[in-house]
């Protein structure tokens, strides 16, 4: 599923304004988490509002019996 979804989701993430970095990562026993970094509040939370994340890979992962946590925004507290 991260494969098949990866296919829209990757064009649609990289052409919203303000990212630094997007990753995604599913583990052996199948949890999956995506981490992204933006340069602003207002630009992270364009992910609230993407269609292919809110609509099409979310019903994908629902199919599949994903359970989901909300989106949360961390602001940046240090750095290295």
């Amino acid at each position: 599923m991260n494969r098949k979804t990866s296919a829209y989701l990757i064009p649609a993430i990289k052409r919203l304004p303000g990212l630094i970095s997007f990753y995604s990562g599913v583990s052996r026993q199948g949890t999956m988490v995506q981490a992204s970094v933006w340069n602003s509040e207002d630009h992270a939370k364009q992910l609230d509002q993407l269609t292919e994340m809110t609509v099409d890979a979310r019903a994908e992962a629902q199919a599949a019996g994903v359970v989901f946590t909300p989106i949360v925004n961390y602001p940046i507290g240090w750095s290295i």
